[in-house]
């Protein structure tokens, strides 16, 4: 008979966990989750975690991974204990989401036409000239509606001071919206009654909305516009979320060779002969999309689609060139951005950043390696990073060798000691360490998904969330206000 796993023995270890306190009580939106848990019968826990698993694989939602050996798709890691988070806290996030996206959408836009910003001197003019992402044919664009970001995926993290801060902002083409649906889906199999008692917001809307946001973006001539989803194809390790995303909203999933430019217009190949396309939700990086425009030898793109574009006969979300607000460390200056675009001060911080183009934060930076978290401007997915105290001594000195041959290609910024939330391990449940990236929708008003993506690093002890480095995901629950209707 199995073991019964429950939190009478959990310990948070003196880091903030986000199902109990400081005293190991359960905070109260975790109250029922807590006590519904420790109430299942030996075994059941564990035949539930396994139903799960179970699904996924059936399922097919996979992700893959790049340079192993042992295959590249692998079935995507989950834990059944969620991350559960109050009402009035997801109002505050909510609010400094908006507000960044909002300052982020208005800092594209500025540096593609007038760049303000840089004559004012809020943002060093050598940072905008060395940035890879910046796309010179991009300058002077003017986007459907005056959006560039459409599709946010903001990665939040929580310190062992409580406080929520920004870790990154990915705008070119963040994924794993399709695990939060799914996660939602499995875990509803698993606590049905609970999500009513708990009163957890839902997020089955999402594809609706992002369908609504697309559509908002057409030409204005269009009454009924289509909308296509854009795919490298299926070595893309994303490819699983492509196809979801395009079922869910109803729309075709496309690669380059699909489409053609006639007329000044885009088409889509059908049985049935061409039909015009009118917004691409795009999936893959701006460097492929026009062989025309961007790089000569992409066979994923489109030849011709950036002159249509710029004529306004087809949208795409993302607008080309949103990747510049990616940069890690012009990420640096949002709080800067905020206040000069919003005249607001900045709801949600960044963590503290030190930008090592700047001298005297390059000599920090050199003399603090074993205390800091150095990462590559322009790198993802937790690559190019040096995490100083499990570094070795000979990683430190490769990385202070790259850093004064190219300043401006990195930041640091201290080691913080990530949030937990109770994982199972084998016959107990043990403090993961988790990130969360809410979804973002900008279309005709600003939507923030309630929840988003939980990663949780499964390796003990770990930073690193990122599933290509041993991260799983969770479910995450946003709690309702007592006078909020809830929908199913």
């Amino acid at each position: 008979m199995s073991e019964k796993i429950s939190f009478e023995h959990y310990e948070t270890e003196q880091f903030h966990d986000e199902l109990f306190d400081d005293s190991c009580n359960p905070r109260h939106e975790a109250e029922l989750l807590v006590w519904k848990i420790n109430s299942l019968e030996p075994g059941e826990l564990q035949r539930r975690q396994q139903a799960i698993e179970r699904a996924l694989l059936r399922m097919g939602i996979t992700f893959n991974v790049y340079g192993h050996d042992d295959g590249t798709e692998r079935i995507w890691p989950f834990d059944i204990v969620p991350r559960v988070v109050g009402a009035d806290e997801w109002d505050r996030i909510e609010s400094g989401l908006k507000q960044r996206i909002q300052a982020l959408n208005m800092f594209i836009h500025d540096i593609y036409h007038d760049q303000e910003i840089v004559k004012d001197g809020i943002l060093p003019e050598e940072l905008l000239e060395d940035a890879k992402a910046f796309r010179d044919q991009c300058v002077g664009l003017s986007p459907p509606r005056g959006i560039w970001c459409h599709i946010t995926g903001t990665d939040l993290v929580r310190n062992d001071d409580g406080q929520i801060y920004v870790l990154e902002d990915n705008l070119r083409c963040p994924s794993g919206v399709s695990y939060v649906l799914q996660n939602r889906m499995l875990m509803k199999r698993s606590f049905p009654q609970i999500f009513e008692a708990s009163r957890v917001r839902p997020v089955v809307d999402y594809p609706s909305r992002l369908l609504r946001t697309l559509e908002y973006l057409a030409p204005r001539d269009i009454r009924n516009p289509t909308v296509v989803v854009l795919t490298p194809g299926i070595y893309n390790s994303a490819y699983y979320e492509h196809s979801f995303l395009a079922q869910q909203m109803g729309v075709q999933l496309v690669e380059g060779r699909d489409l053609v430019v006639k007329d000044g217009f885009l088409f889509m190949r059908t049985t049935s002969g061409f039909e015009r396309v009118d917004v691409i939700y795009r999936r893959i990086d701006d460097d492929f999309i026009d062989p025309h425009v961007f790089r000569e030898d992409s066979a994923l793109g489109v030849p011709g689609l950036m002159d249509v574009y710029r004529r306004g006969h087809v949208a795409l979300a993302n607008a080309p060139g949103t990747g510049v607000a990616d940069d890690k460390v012009i990420y640096a200056y949002v709080p800067q951005m905020v206040r000069y675009y919003l005249d607001e001060e900045i709801i949600i911080p960044n963590v503290p950043t030190y930008v090592c183009l700047n001298q005297d934060d390059r000599k920090y930076v050199l003399e603090h390696l074993d205390e800091l978290v150095v990462k590559a401007a322009n790198e993802s997915g937790g690559y190019g990073m040096l995490i100083g105290p499990h570094a070795s001594e000979e990683d430190r000195r490769k990385f202070a060798e790259l850093i004064e041959e190219n300043p401006r290609n990195y930041i640091a910024q201290p080691t913080l000691s990530l949030s937990r939330v109770p994982t199972i391990v084998g016959d107990h449940f043990e403090g993961r360490h988790v990130d969360l990236r809410p979804y973002i929708l900008y279309g005709e008003e600003i939507f923030v998904l309630p929840g988003g993506l939980t990663r949780v690093a499964l390796k003990k002890g770990s930073l690193v969330v990122n599933s290509s480095q041993g991260g799983g995901s969770k479910d995450t629950w946003v709690v309702a206000h007592p006078t909020e209707n809830q929908t199913t």
